[in-house]
């Protein structure tokens, strides 16, 4: 049972979110008996970089909403302050923001921010993101890019994250198209729910995105792999931690935490702990199942032991992670 002490981490800023997205389960309500409803607390951010200097990232984003915690902008300062790079690669609504707290991205050098736009007009756009308006989205941005050239910055980099269902196919042509012109790198991404607007076109979705496959179990039938099979690596890599400081170990995972606290009983211990260790050597199928691990009833799991195909961790997947984040902080000096 090899222990980790990883360079980067996932630590929720906020599980509120102000939309009732329909596959959701935050908008659902599931996520309140693991997760809970909360937010990170600065004063706790601030502690837990400074007990562990080697922590350089930190993605801040996942079931909820970051812009509805209160404290982000003294979070996004101190990040700053100890040189952490802050993304929210998961995605944000980007709904309900102030102009200063868009500056403070800006101004602090967030690195990165994946805002999730099903569509290229309100009326397709709300289909999903109920209660969002898509206005306030794309004039938020622009404030961003204003900011942005103010500062003579490239940061916050923005993508525009698609999930592709039906009633948004159509529009990805358009939705491409705005990217570009508001310099969003265009990330289409296939839908978790497939008994959910389920795609119409396939073969004008493959040519619009590039992509080969249309939904997740195409994906698996030509590649023999499940699509999200890659979050399993967060485990090692960058582990997400919830804002209330118990780990959950992936971004998946909303049912149950491992044991200890990391604002309390301390980041490593908690990474490293009896349970943790195992769930891994699970991963590996290097352990059998045990019923009190999480992991126990997640369907990638599921799919590991159907398939007997276990995650792999090579050599070469390390050096490449290595190399990709060093090459993201010397991209990041260059402008600081």
């Amino acid at each position: 049972m090899k222990k980790i002490k990883p360079h980067k981490i996932r630590l929720e800023a906020s599980s509120l979110c102000q939309l009732q997205c329909p596959c959701c389960t935050t908008a659902s309500g599931e996520i309140k008996k693991g997760i809970g409803y909360g937010y990170l607390k600065a004063v706790h951010f601030k502690k837990l970089i400074d007990e562990n200097p080697f922590i350089k990232a930190a993605d801040i984003s996942n079931f909820g909403e970051i812009f509805l915690n209160p404290e982000l902008p003294d979070i996004i300062r101190y990040a700053h302050e100890k040189d952490i790079q802050l993304t929210a690669d998961n995605g944000v609504n980007l709904n309900t923001v102030t102009d200063e707290v868009l500056e403070c991205l800006v101004k602090n050098r967030f690195y990165r921010i994946s805002v999730s736009i099903d569509g290229a007009s309100q009326e397709t756009y709300e289909q999903y993101r109920v209660k969002g308006h898509f206005d306030t989205v794309i004039e938020n941005i622009r404030k961003i890019n204003r900011y942005k050239q103010k500062r003579r910055t490239p940061f916050p980099y923005l993508m525009w994250q698609f999930v592709i269902f039906g009633h948004n196919e159509h529009e990805l042509p358009a939705a491409k198209k705005l990217a570009t012109e508001l310099d969003m790198t265009f990330h289409p991404k296939l839908s978790w729910d497939r008994d959910f607007s389920p795609v119409k076109n396939p073969e004008f979705i493959k040519k619009e995105t590039g992509l080969t496959a249309t939904d997740r179990s195409e994906y698996k039938k030509n590649t023999g792999k499940n699509y999200a099979a890659a979050i399993c690596h967060q485990m090692w890599e960058e582990p997400q931690i919830n804002w209330d400081g118990r780990v959950f170990g992936c971004c998946i995972n909303y049912w149950k935490a491992y044991t200890g606290n990391v604002f309390t009983d301390g980041l490593l211990p908690t990474l490293n702990s009896e349970m943790i260790l195992y769930a891994r050597d699970m991963l590996l199928g290097k352990k059998p199942s045990r019923k009190d691990i999480p992991c126990s009833t997640c369907d990638l799991y599921r799919d590991y032991c159907k398939d007997n195909r276990w995650l792999k961790r090579g050599f070469s997947r390390v050096l490449f992670r290595i190399a990709r984040y060093w090459y993201k902080r010397l991209r990041l000096k260059r402008w600081l």
